[in-house]
């Protein structure tokens, strides 16, 4: 069983803890405050590689010496992050003001005594900029900056190791052949320089004894494919300035306003608060009218500071830290009491979350942050602005968000907002807190048109924007709190201020911080008409934000389904993934939402993308057990071999469901997909090892009475049989005390009566349907050897003895019997049996005296142009004709006679094809004897595979071949993404797929 058929449940902080450790591979590090380890790295100052991580406290480098080994990176510290830029970790919108590397790279060093200032790793440890200045240290975007002292007091170390100058030699990931001249030849490292572009300082390029030249990983993905020999001398570096290997992982410390994951919150604020302060914190959409009122659990807190809470429904939104009122849990309110007992006073005067004024004195304000953050230019419109303190630092300095933008401020600059009483804001009462919210978001001349600009948008007042337009220090592109005043507008469906920003230019593809553009606010507010008045202006639809989502996935996420509709219907792309690897029908399936997965098939969504974890949409409908899903897929599935589809694992969608016990979606993939039962995963087992593993007997009962191969050994040569028993119990035995005989066993198993989990009861079914007891698995045993139960083994040995008696074959032939009534009897009057053949679609539906009135064959809906009645065998005259011969689709011989013939008795056509009577009536075929010891299963498979195999090359060649003339390969595309080859396309002013004008033709080769 491979773990990916079952989707783990896991946290917000377990998902973040796993993409902090990503983060780190391939880091360059040294030894930290808490080594003792000697000198496997070489000594003082060695360099290595982040290797992997076993854990979130245990990592493993590689250090350039060639030494492997696990080392701490929580509790206790063994190590310094040096340089973490070949990890890709970049810092947007960043320069380095002295080598002008943009973006900056690894770990940014901001100064925190000039204005605007950054420079990189290199140029920070290379002494670039004022010695005597302090610096912030930033590790990762939207992470804390870490104050750091002077570097003219700080002690340099010598970085060594894989640097210019270093011989080397091939290291554990050498995969390069004999480049090197071969194992052990050495070479001299000539430059460090980048594998690509995301990852710099990542590679090493070498010159090797031999002549040869090139380019080699050193901490790309935490590969090493070079061992030092000789080091050599990589500059110095600061040592007491690197952030701790480990100390920056999540969930350690609570979040703004105190709160922290796990706890339970509340929205208690007025609708229209909540409204405004929820602008540029993941916005307000209708779907969360449902956190009003109820208690929710924080789940998560983003790099933004902003509150991820869970709520019964499922659902998770994201919130404004002031929106949200922590609930006191009994054991929180003993402790608060506890405290009340022995009050203490407060240490300092501010707590994360508080309100705050800033000093509107600038005179003053920059006086009193000399020392403390300092001033810039840049903060004047902050002057007397109410702000949320972010963080506090050691030196009780202010980090305040205010302004859509974060400065640190001298808490003597700052006045705390609050009532008169100074209770804190989470715990003032709903009026207080509503009136305070009020004063801070009430309509005000700040001076800032773009806020201005933005917040007439969002209310709809068209008349303000145009007036703010008209100013010339007006920007319609201009953006306040992380928006512009389009995103604002689309996300509320106000036309007429889209109609006016329009007139001014807007760029409508500018992101926010998230990577959403206008049209997909218009998405989140359920807006169709704000979409298709984006998209005559010139808008994306298909524009894809930082979690690589369309449009199209958030209307189906969010169950807006007059978005999805117009977005189709404006020809949108219905199939792009997400950064999951998730199409919009995945996330349709997930939701349920039966009305927009036949949407997407109706514009040709393509079924048979597989998202990260390699399950296209019919694997993804059995994982989730959707079987209202799976029915319309399988109704609109293109070919039909894409049902027996595997994953790389060799899981198909029945073995998914048979895993997870989806029996209704198992039911519609055998009946409906006519899915192959017998196709074995990449341990070999079939879809009815996993039921009978997991002891699903209704799974079992199914496989085994559509005819699945009961035989069929996984790869330890296990039966489904041996895996039945290999679970069984002897209490488990008392159960079949009451079954008597083999009848009931082959009836009773999978009923309401039977116990579900009896490995017994599956044991004696698949025996008594004709599980062969004799066969051995690879260790020599056989079922029976696995049974330590001397009974049970008689009760198997009986069940297999007595399937061909009398009793067994009379209850069996009942079953057969009464499936064949149904079906040989009139469609019409149900009294008379069928006996006239239809054409030209071969159906049996009808008894000759109703077949007249039917104008449309009742199984297939296809016009009737003839009726012919089925008489006797014309060759022995003994049994009525009931065989169909294809394809000159005459009835004239029984079953007995239609084996001998070559050609048709009545046409003398040659015979390709023939088709028992019971199949013209919509039943199965009955299944051909075999030899013994062969398998029932051996030409369906042979000729399934055939089919599957010729579908597939049909699609390769739809594929290649030009969709003009059909005859050449397609070797020239135009920009609109469709192609022609170069015959076709030279003649063409327009694609012939989608009309556009050919602007441009490129040739492939």
């Amino acid at each position: 069983m491979n773990a990916d058929n079952i989707e783990p449940n896991s946290s917000t902080s377990n998902r973040v803890v796993r993409a902090n450790l990503m983060e780190g591979v391939g880091a360059r590090v040294v030894r930290g405050p808490d080594w003792k380890w000697g000198k496997q790295d070489g000594g003082e100052g060695h360099a290595g590689t982040v290797r992997n991580f076993e854990s979130p406290e245990e990592v493993v480098v590689v250090w350039d010496n060639g030494t492997a080994a696990n080392y701490r990176c929580a509790g206790a510290y063994d190590l310094r992050i040096l340089d973490s830029a070949s990890t890709g970790i970049k810092h947007d919108g960043t320069m380095c003001d002295t080598c002008r590397q943009q973006p900056i790279f690894g770990i940014r060093w901001k100064c925190a005594e000039c204005s605007n200032y950054d420079v990189c790793s290199v140029c920070y440890h290379g002494d670039k900029h004022n010695l005597r200045h302090r610096f912030y240290r930033i590790t990762v975007p939207g992470s804390d900056r870490v104050a750091v002292e002077p570097r003219r007091k700080s002690k340099k170390i010598t970085a060594r190791g894989i640097y210019p100058g270093a011989r080397v030699v091939r290291g554990v990931d050498w995969q390069w052949d004999d480049q090197d001249g071969g194992n052990g030849r050495r070479g001299k490292v000539i430059e460090i320089q980048d594998w690509g572009a995301a990852s710099p300082r990542s590679a090493a390029y070498v010159l090797w004894d031999n002549a040869s030249k090139n380019l080699y990983r050193v901490a790309f993905e935490g590969m090493a494919d070079l061992k030092v020999v000789n080091d050599a001398k990589g500059g110095s570096f600061y040592r007491d300035h690197l952030p701790l290997l480990g100390e920056q992982g999540p969930g350690s410390r609570a979040g703004p306003g105190g709160l922290a994951i796990g706890d339970q919150v509340n929205v208690d604020l007025d609708l229209e608060i909540v409204q405004s302060l929820q602008h540029g914190h993941g916005g307000w959409t209708d779907g969360m009218f449902e956190c009003l009122g109820t208690t929710g659990t924080v789940v998560g807190i983003d790099e933004d500071h902003d509150i991820v809470v869970s709520y019964p429904s499922g659902n998770r939104w994201t919130f404004n830290p002031a929106v949200l009122t922590k609930v006191n849990t009994p054991s929180s309110a003993s402790a608060s009491a506890n405290e009340n007992t022995t009050p203490t006073p407060p240490t300092q005067q501010f707590a994360v979350g508080d309100l705050v004024q800033i000093c509107s004195d600038a005179e003053k304000i920059k006086l009193l942050q000399r020392g403390h953050g300092e001033w810039a230019e840049a903060m004047i419109p902050t002057l007397g602005k109410i702000g949320r303190v972010q963080q506090i630092y050691h030196d009780n300095d202010l980090k305040v968000e205010v302004c859509g933008t974060s400065w640190t401020y001298n808490p003597a600059a700052v006045t705390k907002v609050a009532s008169s009483d100074g209770a804190a804001i989470g715990n003032s009462s709903g009026e207080r807190l509503s009136a305070l919210l009020k004063k801070l978001f009430e309509t005000h001349v700040s001076g800032d048109v773009n806020e201005e600009l933005v917040k007439a948008a969002a209310n709809g007042d068209g008349t303000k924007v145009d007036e703010l337009l008209q100013r010339p220090e007006a920007d319609a592109n201009g953006m306040f709190a992380g928006h512009t005043a389009l995103q604002a507008a689309s996300q509320n469906g106000h036309s007429d201020v889209i109609r006016v920003l329009m007139k001014h230019d807007v760029d409508f593809e500018i992101e926010d911080k998230d990577g959403d553009r206008a049209v997909h606010h218009a998405a989140f507010g359920d807006e169709p008409s704000v979409i298709e008045q984006l998209q005559r202006g010139g808008a994306d639809l298909n524009a894809r934000n930082k979690r690589r989502q369309t449009p199209l996935h958030i209307g189906v996420n969010k169950g807006h389904i007059g978005v999805v509709k117009t977005l189709l219907d404006l020809g949108c792309h219905p199939s792009l993934q997400d950064s999951e690897g998730d199409s919009p029908l995945h996330d349709a399936i997930s939701k349920k939402r039966d009305d927009m997965i036949s949407i997407l098939l109706e514009h040709h969504a393509d079924l048979t993308i597989a998202n990260n974890n390699g399950f296209n949409s019919l694997h993804h409908a059995a994982l989730r057990g959707n079987p209202s899903a799976m029915r319309i897929l399988l109704t609109k599935i293109p070919r039909h071999w894409i049902v027996d589809e595997k994953k790389d694992d060799g899981y198909t969608a029945l073995h998914l469901a048979a895993l997870n016990n989806h029996v209704e979606v198992a039911e519609l993939l055998v009946h409906q997909g006519k899915a192959n039962m017998d196709i074995q995963n990449v341990n070999l087992q079939t879809a009815l090892h996993l039921a009978v593993e997991r002891q699903h007997t209704q799974i079992v009962r199914l496989l085994v009475r559509e005819g699945c191969n009961l035989n069929v050994p996984d790869k330890d040569g296990d039966t489904p049989l041996h895996e039945a028993l290999r679970h069984h119990t002897l209490s488990q035995l008392r159960q079949l005390q009451d079954m008597q005989d083999v009848g009931k066993l082959l009836m009773g198993l999978g009923t309401p009566g039977a116990d579900k989990k009896s490995s017994a009861s599956i044991a004696c079914f698949l025996a008594a349907n004709g599980a062969d007891l004799s066969i051995k698995n690879k260790k020599g045993q056989t079922p029976l050897d696995l049974c330590p139960d001397p009974n049970l083994c008689k009760a198997l040995a009986k069940c297999h003895k007595e399937r061909h008696s009398p009793g067994a074959a009379a209850e069996n032939t009942v079953i057969i019997r009464n499936d064949q009534e149904s079906l040989l009897e009139c469609m019409v009057c149900s009294d008379l049996k069928r006996d006239t053949l239809f054409g030209p679609c071969s159906h049996i539906a009808t008894c000759s005296l109703c077949s007249p009135r039917v104008k449309k064959c009742l199984m297939c809906k296809e016009q009737v142009q003839s009726r012919t009645k089925i008489e006797e065998c014309v060759v022995c005259s003994d049994k009525k004709a009931s065989v169909l011969f294809l394809p000159c689709g005459h009835m004239c011989a029984c079953d007995g006679c239609a084996v001998l013939m070559k050609k048709c008795v009545q046409c003398r056509s040659s015979i390709e094809k023939t088709v028992p009577f019971i199949v013209c009536c919509g039943g199965s075929p009955p299944p051909a004897p075999q030899p013994p010891g062969v398998m029932n299963n051996g030409s369906r498979d042979v000729s399934k595979d055939i089919q599957k195999l010729q579908q597939q090359l049909q699609d390769i060649k739809d594929q290649t071949s030009c969709p003009v003339c059909m005859d050449r390969l397609k070797n020239m595309i135009f920009l609109c993404g469709h192609g022609t080859c170069q015959m076709c396309g030279d003649r063409m002013a327009e694609c012939p797929i989608c009309r556009k004008s050919v602007e441009k033709r490129i040739l492939l080769y």
